[in-house]
């Protein structure tokens, strides 16, 4: 089970470089902020019919959770707003090694802290080794090593 989940979470990073792919040509042509707006509609759509079909019928009420968990809803946008103008500017690899990178150092905060409701990890050290050989490796991409 863990081998799936891993695999679906590196399928779900290749869909994030496509779309940043889309969103660098649709925002030079209708503009960053609507490009961002017609993402986040496509996705609200395609999210409503889901939860038509599949959520629970009794689950407890959205409005009942704690409003800082919510707040993670104004992350999305801004992330889509960065892709929107950094991608055509630097590129669709350079952006995802920037957006990673981000990813990475703030998830052993998140980690090592408990922060955000999550339990903190005991012993991390495996996974800081980790964490140094993937910033060796983008800051390799970032001072130019070729080919």
């Amino acid at each position: 089970m863990q081998l799936v989940l891993i695999l679906l979470v590196i399928a779900g990073g290749m869909g994030l470089s496509v779309e940043a792919g889309l969103l660098g040509p649709l925002g030079g042509k209708v503009g960053d902020l609507w490009a961002t707006f017609s993402i986040f509609g496509v996705g609200a759509a395609l999210t409503f019919l889901l939860m038509l079909f599949f959520s629970p019928r009794n689950s407890p009420s959205f409005f009942a959770q704690p409003g800082w968990q919510l707040l993670g809803g104004v992350l999305g946008p801004v992330y889509v707003v960065i892709l929107t103008l950094a991608t055509p500017a630097i590129g669709i690899a350079l952006t995802m090694i920037g957006i990673l990178a981000g990813q990475v150092f703030k998830s052993l905060l998140i980690d090592h802290y408990g922060l955000l409701g999550t339990p903190a990890q005991e012993d991390q050290r495996e996974t800081d080794r980790r964490a140094g050989f993937y910033y060796c490796g983008t800051d390799s991409g970032r001072t130019g090593v070729t080919r």
